[in-house]
């Protein structure tokens, strides 16, 4: 068995749930996570990469899975996107109620808005950090952030913390010739 082979097993062993659930809260069904998580698998190990370590891996398959959410959302089109899904609720874990209300909300919001707020408050990214991993324009992340949370608000039964603070970053001022 071949080195990538290996990792991809441990992968999956050790970090397969943690992987799937973040796929969940991108597409909002398990089947549908399962399905993400393996195609990012495929790309990632298509390519030839050299990953040192688990951590590496996992951290590849992490990023590639937005993109790939977004572009699966986009080719489905308006009308499949506009379903709402349904969960099972398991009333003996409070934990669980809400992670389906969570995943059941970020249902509701475009792919876009919704990749860039699991970003955010999932992986704790920066808006220019999340930009650079979609290839989007940071005052386009600051959108989505803005009108999903804004959208997320009533769904979830919180109140809208208003605009996300800046985030400046600091650069040398150029001369004036």
């Amino acid at each position: 068995m071949g080195d990538w082979q290996a990792l991809v097993e441990r992968l999956m062993r050790e970090r397969g749930s943690r992987l799937t659930a973040y796929a969940a809260m991108l597409v909002g069904r398990d089947g549908d996570a399962e399905d993400l998580l393996h195609d990012a698998i495929v790309k990632v190990f298509s390519r030839g990469r050299t990953l040192s370590d688990l951590d590496h891996a996992e951290a590849y398959v992490r990023r590639t899975m937005p993109t790939l959410a977004i572009d699966r959302a986009r080719r489905r089109g308006a009308k499949d996107r506009a379903i709402v899904r349904s969960f099972e609720r398991d009333a003996a874990s409070p934990d669980l109620e809400a992670g389906l209300d969570v995943r059941r909300a970020l249902r509701t919001l475009s792919p876009r808005e919704q990749a860039c707020l699991v970003m955010r408050y999932y992986d704790d990214l920066t808006v220019p950090q999340i930009a650079d991993a979609l290839h989007l324009a940071q005052g386009s992340v600051k959108r989505y952030l803005h009108d999903g949370t804004a959208r997320l608000a009533p769904l979830l039964g919180v109140e809208d913390p208003g605009p996300e603070p800046e985030v400046v970053e600091l650069t040398t001022p150029r001369r004036r010739r």
